[in-house]
């Protein structure tokens, strides 16, 4: 790391890089008079305080500063937001939002829902933060009338915005990162930006990684504690992407993307006693392309159109004398084509109305004889309508679901039809003030996956679809003390009803999928955001984020979990940051907060799961040199090396530290 700062400060202070064409005198390697400038300080009133619905954003500049490095590690710091993490660098992550399921949260990419039929969940560890602009959590879909119908017709949406290429009078931009850290993780970045014309940009941007995983941890066993290590937890991962944007001369926009995904991992699987050998091995291959067209045909009416194409491939291997010869080994191929179109009409002043259909197919096939080789025909329809006024918001909106299925083999779904409503409002209470009271009702289900109905013995084809109804009700406010200090609060109240929830129920033999849950959840989540401006070149801000939940098993009286909380759900969790910029030296500290919670309904101590803190902090710097910019940073993580599991047998990581280097030319 010594030898990477040393030449990245050469290569900065030499001035070897070849400037590009420049308009004006704005290019830094030419010359140019300095003109005194004047420091405008404000901060935009956040997006949570202005949405009828709950809204939770984080922007490049605060991930930078806290060392965030994945999707996941972001998404952690949002209000009602839980993040299931297995353990481990190249661990499986995903998200659920007031715990009505990772099934029923969205995940979007440039404005492009991400899916896994097969699954019904995406790994948010994929995606690096290294190209992210801003991530945005919205309950239900966000404000935007411009959104595709999967956007409407989620539950909740994690919004993933990459960066636009900035050039400061170039006609490129070249940026590389350099990371490591614990356990041998080694993890090399770069990105290009290319101005083909005044209306075509390209850009580039490729990320690998490596680590072998081999981290230690307790493992209790009565009163004896040992100290052992992960074993079979190294991942080696490549990741990249190609954009093109492109403005016509009618105003239209044309976003296109290449992405590519690649990684081969140990799948270290639970903490047994005594018993530490694992052979699990899992390979993942992503691949989509997609267009986003953006126009406008005068003032009232605005058209969005997609087209995307996604092919997944995963293999899963284990060596076991189980099995007959030795190895089980399952391949799995998805493939979906996806288009969607978007009409937006403004009919008079402050309303809007807006329809957007999609169409998407989805297959899947595998290495098994027997399977069926599934493929489902869907449509979503969405009409909604938005008046926004100067104190009262109000957005209805209705999607209208069709789903319908195909099999070579076996017997098939019966054809799905449903309507899914929803309506939310936000009133401003006093006229000059960012005081706001907000509600919301929604209603939202999600179709079964290929794996719910198929896989082997234990899927079930005669499953009804899950529902889910969302209600919320809060309050936001934000306001200023002087020139200096700044704050914005809310607090939402919500009640969510999950019925014919899907759930592996044991029959005699085998395990078979049902619809067997119902689950009511009640919570608070209150976020907090406090902003200071010290003095010249000095800002603090401070986050704080709280969750109390009562998730609970409404399914059957007689059992004994029913009305008990449910699993690795606890009832209070929390976050908070800190972030210090000085003309110095950036510090960031962060902490995720969770309460106990239990593996199993039954809430015994045997399955109890103990509370935890993890803190972390980062110090980073940015040095302005001759002919380029160069950030370092370093971060320690879960600083007070605490020992805990957020699934049960599933261990994370103690202490651990990384550091980076950035060049942008």
């Amino acid at each position: 790391m010594r030898k990477i700062l040393t030449i990245a400060a050469l290569l900065c202070t030499s001035g070897v890089a070849v400037c590009g064409q420049t308009a004006g005198n704005d290019s830094v390697c030419g010359k140019a008079k300095a003109i005194d400038g004047v420091e405008v300080s404000a901060k935009r009133t956040s997006g949570n305080i202005l949405s009828d619905k709950p809204l939770q954003t984080i922007d490049k500049e605060t991930i930078d500063i806290m060392g965030f490095h994945t999707v996941a590690d972001i998404a952690k710091k949002f209000a009602g937001a839980s993040v299931k993490d297995y353990g481990g660098i190249g661990g499986m992550k995903t998200v659920s939002v007031r715990n009505i399921g990772a099934h029923h949260t969205a995940i979007s990419y440039d404005g492009v829902t991400i899916n896994n039929t097969q699954a019904g969940q995406v790994d948010i560890g994929h995606f690096m933060s290294d190209n992210i602009a801003r991530l945005s959590l919205a309950l239900g879909e966000n404000s935007d009338p411009m959104q595709t119908a999967r956007h409407y017709a989620s539950a909740a949406l994690l919004s993933i915005e990459t960066e636009l290429p900035r050039f400061d009078g170039k006609d490129w931009t070249f940026k590389s990162k350099l990371r490591g850290g614990s356990f041998g993780l080694v993890s090399p970045t770069m990105s290009f930006w290319k101005k083909l014309s005044e209306k075509t940009v390209v850009s580039a941007n490729a990320t690998f990684m490596r680590a072998d995983g081999a981290y230690p941890f307790e493992l209790k066993n009565g009163r004896l504690t040992t100290t052992e290590k992960r074993r079979n937890s190294d991942i080696y991962s490549w990741q990249g992407e190609v954009n093109m944007h492109n403005t016509f001369d009618d105003g239209s926009t044309l976003h296109s993307k290449a992405y590519y995904y690649y990684s081969e991992r140990g799948l270290p699987g639970v903490v047994i006693l005594y018993n530490n050998d694992t052979k699990e091995r899992l390979w993942d291959e992503n691949f989509f392309a997609q267009s986003v067209y953006k126009r406008s045909f005068g003032n009232r009416l605005k058209l969005n159109a997609v087209l995307k194409y996604t092919h997944s491939w995963n293999r899963y291997e284990d060596i076991n004398v189980k099995y007959p010869d030795g190895r089980l080994t399952d391949i799995n191929r998805q493939n979906e084509y996806y288009a969607s179109s978007t009409l937006m009409w403004l009919p008079v002043k402050n309303v809007s109305v807006a329809f957007a259909q999609d169409f998407f197919i989805n297959t899947l096939g595998n290495n098994i004889e027997t399977q069926p080789d599934p493929k489902r025909y869907t449509s979503l329809s969405a009409l909604s309508a938005r008046y926004s006024g100067k104190r009262l918001t109000v957005n209805g909106n209705i999607v209208a679901t069709y789903a319908a299925e195909h099999v070579d083999k076996g017997d098939r779904p019966a054809d799905r039809k449903r309507l899914s409503p929803s309506l939310s409002a936000s009133y401003r209470l006093i006229a000059d003030r960012s005081l706001f009271v907000r509600a919301m009702i929604k209603s939202t289900f999600r179709i079964p996956t290929f794996t719910d109905l198929y896989y082997m013995h234990i899927g079930n084809t005669g499953l009804k679809p899950e529902k889910a109804v969302e209600y919320n009700a809060g309050m936001t406010w934000a306001g200023k003390t002087g020139r200096t200090l700044s704050m914005q609060i809310t607090v939402d109240g919500y009640f969510n009803n999950v019925s014919d929830k899907i759930v592996a129920f044991p029959t005699t033999y085998v395990w078979k999928m049902a619809n067997f849950g119902k689950v009511h959840i009640t919570g608070i989540d209150a976020t907090m955001a406090l902003g200071w401006h010290i003095a010249k070149g000095f800002d603090a801000e401070l986050t704080a984020a709280y969750t109390l939940q009562k998730a609970v098993d409404k399914t059957d009286a007689q059992r004994t979990s029913y009305n008990k909380q449910l699993p690795y759900t606890p009832v209070n969790s929390g976050n908070g940051t800190l972030t210090l910029n000085t003309p110095w030296l950036s510090i960031g500290y962060s902490v995720n907060a969770c309460g106990e919670r239990y593996s199993m309904s039954q809430g015994t101590d045997e399955y109890r799961l103990e509370p935890y803190w993890d803190h972390s902090i980062t110090l980073s710097r940015k040095f302005k040199l001759r002919s380029c910019a160069l950030q370092v940073a370093g971060s320690i993580y879960n600083l007070t090396d605490e020992q805990y599991e957020i699934i049960q047998y599933y261990p994370m990581q103690g202490r651990n530290w990384q550091l980076s280097a950035t060049i942008t030319l």
